[in-house]
């Protein structure tokens, strides 16, 4: 392999088999080499490989503060995550999450633990990733002899989350989980109930609502459709569930300066109706 690029002693940046660029790590691996001579493959240890330009130059700048081992705690996560969960991510995970597992591992060995605020709506809101989170604190304890709170898996798992979408960051990730949480806690206060949150309405509507939040974040409105019979239907079918609707176009006016579309309160109200007719139905 050739080298293309030396980011540092221990890592260069070299042409695949396949045309891809790789990053390749290993003690002393471009000591006194120069872009286009060979690596020594013996020296290797670790190969990362990144799609995106923009990526490796993050991974750059993340190898100036963060040491190797952590960087490959996170790829082999990310590892995980693809095969056990068969989940696509995106490759800047691995920086993000580098960065944050170095800043987390340091802080617990001084004594200093952070709460995750959001820890209950993570489990609820995000099962899958909370559970990838869990297993993320095996692998950790494994490779660096250190059991992390739950808490952490709870951040982790925001981290999963964000990977998911490409078009997103971990600020309006934390966002998202509490406009989540605000809309819930209106529906679950206007009809009184505790959601069943094994349901598969329940999940669908959790994943409506991370959209519509990612949407509400990035300045990206839902335009009305011109067809409006169907809104009317559902207003007058689903009454109950419409003036719950109306309760959060409400607080998003308030808070968020944001003003629900008639498409979108048509397709928050068919939501709400299923999740707390399926609610009522198994309590």
């Amino acid at each position: 392999m050739k080298i293309k690029r030396i980011l540092t002693n221990n890592a260069v940046v070299v042409i695949g088999e396949d045309g891809n660029d790789k990053i390749v790590c290993g003690k002393g691996i471009a000591f006194n080499k120069k872009k286009g001579e060979t690596i020594d493959i013996t020296l290797v240890n670790q190969v990362f490989i990144l799609q995106d330009n923009q990526d490796i130059y993050k991974f750059e700048q993340l190898l100036k503060d963060v040491p190797i081992e952590y960087i490959r705690l996170a790829y082999d996560i990310s590892e995980m995550v693809k095969i056990d969960f068969a989940k696509r991510l995106n490759d800047s995970m691995i920086v993000t999450l580098s960065d944050h597992l170095f800043v987390a591992i340091q802080r617990y060995k001084e004594g200093l633990t952070i709460q995750n605020a959001l820890l209950w709506d993570i489990r609820n809101f995000y099962e899958t990733e909370y559970e990838i989170g869990m297993k993320s604190l095996d692998i950790i304890e494994k490779q660096m002899g250190i059991r992390l709170p739950e808490d952490e898996a709870g951040f982790i798992a925001l981290h999963i989350v964000n990977a998911q979408l490409d078009d997103s960051n971990m600020e309006n990730i934390f966002k998202v989980t509490e406009l989540i949480q605000e809309i819930t806690t209106i529906v679950r206060y206007y009809f009184r109930i505790e959601f069943d949150t094994s349901s598969a309405y329940y999940y669908r509507f959790i994943t409506h609502l991370k959209y519509f939040s990612l949407r509400l974040f990035n300045n990206k409105q839902f335009n009305d459709s011109e067809e409006n019979d169907l809104f009317d239907v559902v207003r007058t079918k689903y009454q109950n569930a419409y003036n719950c609707a109306l309760k959060i176009k409400e607080f998003l006016i308030s808070k968020y300066s944001y003003t629900l579309s008639n498409d979108e309160l048509l397709y928050i109200t068919i939501h709400i109706h299923r999740v707390v007719s399926k609610t009522r139905k198994n309590g």
